[in-house]
């Protein structure tokens, strides 16, 4: 990022490389549509161009990426621009590389219960545990306390323990 901010501009191709289907996989699963996770994911990356002045050389940047792309989610939500898709064989679905057999129905019931959380546990939840990030990452990019963002993770997982109370074992 401090090649970028300096004017490097292939920096910003090994960024948008690096990160971007991570953060596509985020918005999609906060915003569960995946039209509005490819928007928000081009939107996340402009603002990225936009506010790299604002970027401190020095600074980590993943935690910065995500305070935008979560911003960015936040935005969309507020604005009410839910979609919603006629049923799966309506659209084409292409597979990218040879992807693992996933359980739809379980994946869907997670994405039900994760749905039914407040958005502080959800985030917390979605990047911990599928985007990687750190407790101290998370904190940075949503400006709390390590400390909260353990709490809002912890009730998070005690709350989808009880949604999917049969799935539990599998989940963990």
């Amino acid at each position: 990022m401090e090649r970028f901010c300096a004017g490097d501009s292939q920096a910003f191709d090994a960024l948008f490389a690096r990160h971007a289907g991570a953060v596509r996989g985020f918005l999609r699963r906060l915003t569960q549509s995946e039209a509005a996770a490819d928007d928000l994911t081009q939107l996340t990356f402009l603002s990225l161009v936009r506010a790299r002045g604002r970027f401190l050389a020095g600074a980590r940047f993943k935690p910065w990426l995500y305070a935008i792309a979560a911003n960015a989610a936040k935005d969309h939500r507020r604005r009410g621009a839910h979609e919603t898709l006629p049923g799966d064989d309506a659209l084409p679905v292409q597979v990218a590389d040879a992807a693992p057999v996933r359980d739809l129905g379980l994946e869907k019931r997670v994405r039900e219960a994760l749905e039914q959380l407040p958005e502080a546990q959800r985030e917390a939840i979605l990047l911990h545990r599928f985007q990687g990030l750190s407790f101290a990452e998370i904190a940075e990019q949503a400006g709390v306390t390590e400390s909260a963002v353990k709490v809002r993770a912890h009730r998070g997982y005690e709350r989808l323990r009880e949604l999917l109370g049969d799935l539990a074992g599998e989940l963990s």
